[in-house]
């Protein structure tokens, strides 16, 4: 089957490939396929705008597609950025700017504690009758003072996973997708995935839905 994943951010489209590839599933990105696509956030939460951005990919192209929304919640900062959290600092904010001003609202505050939040949505074309499916995944932390590290994206040189000494750029991607936000949903993504994989091989489903 094919699954197409509604964003065109090369950081989060690898991010999810690495995670979820082990399924034996086509899986496409709106870089590859819609490249100019422009979908509009404007959702309250992040489960809206996962939903939305799943439930209008699917409905422009007719196949399985994951919407995905992330927000980072510091407790300092009563909840921000959130779902601003890509555009902290503007709308073409850069992730170097978006930590600069995370960074200047902390400074001097000793309460640093935060948590990553990932809701993904699963949108399913109508002849499937499946109704969109929502996961999360929450990661735990703390803001550190000063960035470090070279790997990951967005805030992850200031995020210190709880339980850790390293910030997410400092640890292997490999272990980073093993307890992350991200990969918390993922994985139940995936498991509801190989769910209806199984259930399609056993009614003889086709595999190929475009």
């Amino acid at each position: 089957m094919k699954l197409l994943i509604a964003s065109r951010n090369s950081d989060k489209i690898k991010e999810i490939k690495m995670i979820i590839n082990r399924l034996d599933w086509e899986i496409l990105s709106l870089s590859e396929i819609a490249p100019d696509l422009e979908i509009i956030e404007d959702g309250k939460t992040l489960e809206e705008n996962a939903r939305k951005k799943a439930e209008i990919v699917m409905a422009k192209f007719g196949l399985i597609t994951l919407g995905e929304d992330t927000g980072l919640e510091v407790d300092a900062l009563q909840g921000q950025p959130g779902i601003y959290s890509a555009r902290f600092a503007g709308e073409k904010a850069t992730y170097q700017e978006n930590v600069k001003k995370l960074l200047e609202l902390l400074n001097g505050i000793k309460n640093r504690t935060a948590r990553f939040r990932c809701v993904c949505a699963l949108a399913f074309p109508n002849n499937l009758n499946i109704p969109t499916q929502i996961f999360e995944g929450i990661c735990q932390g703390v803001i550190i003072e000063t960035p470090k590290g070279n790997s990951g994206f967005g805030y992850d040189p200031v995020f210190m996973p709880e339980g850790y000494e390293k910030t997410f750029a400092e640890l292997p991607i490999e272990e980073k997708n093993k307890i992350s936000h991200r990969a918390k949903a993922l994985l139940k993504v995936k498991e509801f995935l190989q769910k209806i994989d199984t259930q399609f091989h056993k009614i003889g489903y086709s595999k190929d839905l475009s």
